[in-house]
């Protein structure tokens, strides 16, 4: 089961890809003013569909403007077929597009396919608003640029993040990160959470927020 986001000005259109996924036990919220989709919590959307020939704000429009704040799939319905058009969509961040008329099994099959991946990219990412963290390439992006950590302070940032909200002292962060045998102390936790923060600095973000007296914590 997903929840799915359809926008489309036509009602016919909604209703019909609404009970087609239906079908298969997804949740969907059809909304047919697409200037209505600004004022929704877009974060909780597994995939979103978008019909490009929309009043007001077309799909490539809006796709435009909320690609920032999701990181879901993005599937364009367009009567346009021609190839600068879809190479212009997926240049904003879509992902796929289906070209109308379509059929009801495709869409349902291109959905669920898109789902499945997700999913299964999500097993090894780990998002925290604008910034997520690539679990089997030790890499963290913000906005979805890399941050050139250390294996040190990528491992710091991760073991943080994946406790946020939680705070650990020095010698909790030290000991989780290099274990007992290592070769420092944790007075060296301080030099690498300063690191972190000038770097994240660039990016404009301040997440990892010092509790006076205790340690430190992930805050975003």
């Amino acid at each position: 089961m997903a929840n799915i986001l359809v926008v489309d000005d036509e009602e016919d259109i909604l209703m019909l890809i609404k009970n087609s996924l239906r079908t298969d036990d997804h949740l969907v919220t059809i909304v047919s003013e697409p200037t209505e989709v600004a004022k929704l919590d877009l974060g909780i959307f597994d995939l979103i569909l978008l019909d490009v020939m929309m009043p007001a704000i077309d799909g490539f429009t809006l796709c435009g403007q909320i690609r920032h704040a999701v990181d879901c799939p993005i599937l364009f319905l367009t009567a346009k077929s021609l190839e600068e058009d879809v190479m212009y969509g997926l240049g904003l961040g879509a992902d796929d597009y289906l070209t109308k008329p379509f059929g009801i099994g495709e869409l349902r099959a291109r959905v669920n396919a898109h789902i499945r991946r997700e999913r299964r990219e999500k097993r090894s990412i780990l998002y925290i608003d604008n910034v997520h963290f690539n679990l089997s390439g030790k890499e963290l992006f913000v906005h979805n640029e890399r941050v050139m950590l250390t294996k040190s302070e990528y491992e710091i940032c991760e073991f943080l993040a994946r406790n946020r909200g939680q705070v650990f002292s020095k010698e909790q962060i030290y000991e989780t990160i290099f274990g007992f045998d290592g070769k420092s102390d944790s007075t060296a936790i301080t030099e690498h959470i300063k690191n972190i923060r000038s770097k994240l600095h660039t990016f404009d973000i301040d997440v990892i927020n010092t509790v006076w007296g205790i340690g430190y914590k992930w805050s975003q």
